[in-house]
């Protein structure tokens, strides 16, 4: 099956959009079939605030009607326990919102953007989307990461080669309480290092201590700034370290 071929069994749906590559180019695609929809963006403590900006431009580009839907996700307790289903309980309190807002709206069908190199099995809030009903027409189609970014440079996508970048929670290890000063920490620092130059990275945290996942074409680049670096996160995180186990 083909992306047209499920719009035109689904010609009216909404979207959730990330900001990133996969929920654009989904939107593009459904917006090409001539489908009627709509965008849903989560505006919650997960998610920085560039991927609603990325979010705004798109729908911009594609007159596409964009509804931001404010979560407090901290206040679940099973989010904000920070244990191995965090993940699970998440999608469920942010796609429950999605759902609501959509239906308000007159939708019945939501679909996301995962991917056929999605791992189901290293990705726990899939199965809280499959309980929920939520459609991911781009792995229903086979379409991998690869193929998604190709027809998103076709579409002349903006997002079209935007790194991967997974919500704040995941910065956290997985049995530490996700608190607002710890993610809002760990956005100031990764801005930091996207103001520095640096792209495709990580900051995890863990106990106050933070620990950089880098390129290794990024690391003349982090020696360079090691002095901006530490004077940045040292506020926040300490101690400050670095994983030679590099990103890719």
């Amino acid at each position: 099956m083909t992306l047209a071929e499920f719009f035109a069994g689904h010609p009216r749906a909404a979207v959730a959009l990330s900001g990133g590559v996969d929920s654009a180019y989904l939107l593009a695609e459904a917006r090409a079939a001539g489908c009627r929809v709509r965008a849903y963006f989560v505006q919650s403590a997960f998610q920085p605030r560039f991927e609603l900006l990325d979010a705004l431009a798109l729908c911009k580009k594609l007159a596409v009607p964009l509804t931001v839907v404010p979560v407090d996700i901290l206040a679940d307790a099973a989010v904000a326990a920070g244990g191995p289903k965090r993940c699970y309980f998440c999608k469920r309190r942010l796609f429950g919102a999605i759902l609501e807002a959509a239906r308000r709206d007159g939708f019945s069908l939501v679909l996301d953007g995962t991917n056929a190199s999605d791992d189901a099995g290293d990705r726990p809030g899939m199965a809280a989307l499959q309980e929920a009903g939520v459609l991911s027409p781009l792995r229903l189609c086979g379409l991998t990461k690869a193929d998604v970014r190709r027809g998103a440079r076709a579409a002349g996508l903006a997002v079209a080669d935007k790194p991967a970048y997974a919500c704040l929670a995941t910065r956290v290890a997985t049995g530490e309480p996700l608190t607002a000063a710890t993610l809002r920490a760990v956005e100031r620092g990764e801005g930091l290092l996207f103001s520095l130059g640096f792209s495709d990275f990580r900051l995890r945290c863990r106990g106050g201590a933070a620990r950089l996942e880098i390129r290794e074409a990024d690391f003349p680049r982090l020696i360079e700034a090691r002095a901006a670096i530490l004077a940045g996160l040292k506020a926040d995180f300490s101690p400050v370290t670095v994983d030679l186990e590099v990103r890719g």
